[in-house]
């Protein structure tokens, strides 16, 4: 009998490929639990918290109101796709039907229906990692795709506007906006009145200086902008006869009359073939990051000549040739995840992408050379922090190394200074945008809350990696005095660590950590890999020889029986043994296999509803680490074992932020933190097979995997 079904059921599977019905290049369906929709850096930032894009306004991913509000005209009816009903509209402006929902890495596509009309809304960010120039453009496209689907042509007009939200930290805070054209762009400019550039620093904060930018093309006189207010809106927003505006103007209350900067787009008559338009929502903030007092700008920005009216005009320019290769890279990337973790994993990673680097700033030095920057969101706000680093270091090794080394260097820079006193590797360089040395725990003052094995093991380990996706290790040549300085405290103090802080830190202080043993013995291993790469031999040697006594000193002092424990000197304990998957991925071969193998059976034996906790002291996990944790298993059914209830966690979480990486195992609720880098470290899974990631490192500039 089953000799007899199994030919049919092959053959409809094919049919089903064939026919589009199945598609094997389909991450799962995912509702996220926020919706990236302008996600650029930590203050550019737009999310939809909700399943349809009209349910309410759209936000900051600190949670604060960010107002986009699109509206379209069809045959004398105003219909919402973007944002609730404004204010003031008398009767309230009704909503198009949301039909259809679709998240790439660099896509979000919304498809819509009202009065006969079909409307496609994408927000596109060209967020390809391969290409700096493109990446470091604070440019999304909204494009709207439109046709009738009753047979009948429908007049639409379409209309999108931006409030003065967007440039300023407190809604009372005064704006102003004006209008200008650039070549064939009709750009209206929105910013606030102070301009006081990297004045503050802090967490829950939005920016305060640059300015705001919308810009279309103009189609033969049918595109508008205006300049106008909240209420004035609420005058207009039914009819969308737009008032009159300026080409200047302050209101003089902002807290009560809220400025705002829009378009509208007139489509003519539209039938079943689909008329498309699009427009650029921009920001220019001018100077983006202070650097031991020194004022950096955006990278797009480093020659200091190049300023808003360029940015428009080459994105402008290069809008048809960058919808085509987003297109491309999300159908390749998106297939080589499914190849790796499967739908569900696919699904996940798509939903961290642009979450992972809109947590950063892409900066260049005073000479040119390459600084990135993240910022701790919803954390403490601390820019550059190493254990920050860490856990997102899976998608840079993977989709550009170049910019983990960006990362690594303000790190190594600083921490071979004068300025830095410890023996150990530092934990931040301040609080964003200032990054003006360390302010975590005793900073430069004292040891106090100090993460000495962590921060160290970090950055051997990283330095590995890097090596490792490079095919070299002259990056390290440069850091060797600073390297061997980490490696020797790790010698001394990593084995069994002290009562230490590790990145884990929101669990407290933990003595005997089996888990922070990991990384340090993994760490000296690496920085044997990197001596012995530069040359050096028989420091190689002794270091390596020193990490292989210590792992199997390691095994003997941890074991529980049928797990390892969470502390060395703790029976009936155990924890996620997350740092262990370097072993694996950097083939030091440190630790048994069977070590590993152990875990994963007693970690499917611990696991609630949506995930495996941290370890035995609470049932709340790190979205991170679980997927590292899932990467140590040696076959795919373990790997779906541990990594299906973190995509049960997005999908269905009741917390409608950002993707958290730190919540509640049995229920799905948010602990704490969110729209935070770390969740690139979702991406590990990518760098178990050597030949995809050195294809994929390769694209970013002829990096080599070895």
């Amino acid at each position: 009998m089953k000799r007899f079904f199994q030919p049919l059921l092959t053959a409809l599977v094919l049919f089903l490929l064939f026919t589009g019905v199945l598609r094997a290049q389909d991450a799962a369906p995912l509702r996220p639990p926020a919706v990236p929709l302008i996600t650029h850096d930590p203050y550019f930032s737009v999310w939809s918290m909700s399943d349809q894009l009209t349910d309410q306004p759209t936000k900051h991913w600190t949670g604060a109101d960010n107002p986009l509000t699109g509206l379209a005209r069809i045959d004398g009816a105003t219909f919402r796709f973007i944002g609730a009903s404004p204010r003031w509209a008398e009767p309230p402006v009704q909503p198009m039907k949301q039909v259809s929902f679709k998240l790439t890495p660099t896509r979000t596509i919304y498809g819509f229906e009202a009065g006969g009309v079909r409307l496609d809304l994408t927000f596109l960010t060209p967020a390809l990692p391969d290409d700096l120039e493109v990446l470091s453009r604070p440019v999304t496209y909204v494009i709207w795709d439109v046709r009738a689907i009753d047979g009948r042509e429908h007049k639409v007009k379409l209309y999108l506007d931006a409030t003065s939200h967007l440039v300023v930290n407190r809604p009372e805070q005064r704006a102003m906006w004006s209008r200008h054209k650039i070549g064939d762009l009709e750009v209206a400019r929105l910013g606030s009145l102070e301009q006081n550039a990297l004045g503050k620093s802090g967490d829950d904060l939005r920016i305060d200086w640059g300015y705001l930018y919308l810009a279309a093309p103009q189609h033969e006189g049918a595109t508008e902008t205006l300049g106008a207010t909240a209420q004035e809106r609420g005058r207009y927003a039914n009819g969308l006869q737009l008032p009159e505006s300026h080409d200047l103007e302050t209101p003089t209350n902002a807290s009560r009359l809220t400025p705002l900067i829009a378009l509208a787009l007139d489509l003519g008559a539209v039938g079943g073939a689909t008329v498309s338009r699009h427009a650029l929502i921009a920001y220019d903030d001018i100077f983006s990051i202070e650097y031991f007092h020194r004022r950096l700008r955006p990278y797009w920005r480093r020659d200091n000549r190049t300023g808003a009216e360029q940015l428009l005009k080459a994105a402008a320019r290069d809008f048809t040739t960058l919808r085509e290769r987003c297109q491309k890279f999300d159908e390749e990337l998106t297939a080589d995840l499914i190849r790796a973790g499967g739908p569900q994993y696919a699904a996940l990673s798509i939903a961290a992408y642009r979450q992972t680097l809109a947590a950063h700033k892409l900066t260049a030095d005073f000479d040119g050379t390459l600084l990135y920057f993240s910022k701790e969101n919803f954390s403490n706000g601390c820019i550059a922090t190493v254990d920050v680093t860490y856990p997102s270091a899976p998608f840079y090794l993977l989709l550009n190394p170049q910019l983990l080394k960006a990362m690594l260097r303000p790190i190594l820079d600083y921490a071979k200074s004068p300025r830095w006193p410890w023996g150990y590797a530092p934990h931040d360089l301040g609080t964003y945008p200032l990054a003006n040395g360390q302010v975590y725990g005793g900073g430069e003052e004292n040891e106090d809350r100090q993460m000495p094995v962590e921060e160290s093991g970090n950055m051997l380990i990283m330095m590995a990696a890097l090596a490792e996706a490079e095919g070299d290790a002259e990056f390290s040549r440069q850091y060797w005095p600073l390297l061997k300085k980490w490696a020797e405290y790790l010698k001394e103090k990593g084995l069994d660590p002290e009562n230490q802080l590790c990145t884990d830190d929101f669990a407290g202080h933990l003595a005997h950590n089996t888990n922070l043993s990991i990384k340090a013995i993994v760490a000296l291993a690496c920085y044997a890999r990197l001596v012995g790469a530069l040359g050096q031999q028989a420091e190689a040697a002794s270091y390596n020889q020193l990490a292989r006594q210590m792992a199997a000193e390691w095994a003997r002092m941890a074991d529980d029986g049928d797990h390892y424990r969470l502390t060395f000197d703790r029976a009936g304990t155990w924890s996620q043994k997350y740092n262990l998957v370097w072993d694996k991925l950097l083939g030091l071969r440190l630790f048994a296999p069977e070590i590993a193998r152990k875990e994963i059976a007693y970690y499917k034996t611990k696991q609630n509803a949506f995930g495996l906790p941290l370890g035995n002291r609470s049932s709340y996990t790190k979205l991170d680490w679980i997927l590292w944790t899932a990467t140590l298993a040696d076959n795919a059914d373990d790997f779906a074992a541990l990594a299906a209830p973190a995509y049960k966690f997005a999908n269905e979480t009741p917390a409608r932020v950002p993707l958290s990486d730190w919540y509640w195992t049995e229920d799905g609720k948010q602990r704490g933190f969110q729209a935070r880098s770390v969740v690139g470290g979702i991406f590990i899974k990518m760098l178990e097979d050597k030949a995809r990631w050195q294809r994929w490192a390769g694209r970013a500039g002829g990096q080599k995997v070895r």
